[in-house]
């Protein structure tokens, strides 16, 4: 039998609560951020598929797709993953994206 200060749990609840909201907040903002990059990845390509030629617009595109990478490895560090590879693998991000990663233009 362990003795307990009275009201002891009453006051590790809200914390255990807390703790439980701010983990949900950071899984769901990791899975806004991956289809934010999974859609920035998928407008290169498709620009890619219909053009080809390197412009201002693709150089745009490239832009956004880094940007989209660096906010997403952010939270995914936010969350204790440190390894990008699996997310370079899984998206398919092209060498040129992950080079800009952090880069950021001006805005």
């Amino acid at each position: 039998m362990s003795l307990r200060a009275p009201g002891s749990q009453s006051r590790t609840a809200p914390i255990a609560a807390l703790d439980y909201e701010m983990a949900q907040e950071r899984a769901s903002a990791l899975g806004r951020l991956g289809r934010a990059l999974e859609a920035a990845l998928a407008a290169l390509c498709s620009y890619d598929n219909r053009h080809g030629e390197r412009d201002a617009a693709r150089v745009q595109l490239v832009q956004d797709a880094s940007d989209a990478l660096w906010c997403f490895m952010v939270q995914r560090e936010a969350c204790g993953l440190r390894d990008p590879r699996p997310v370079l693998r899984h998206y398919g991000v092209p060498a040129e994206v992950y080079a800009r990663m952090g880069a950021f233009g001006r805005r």
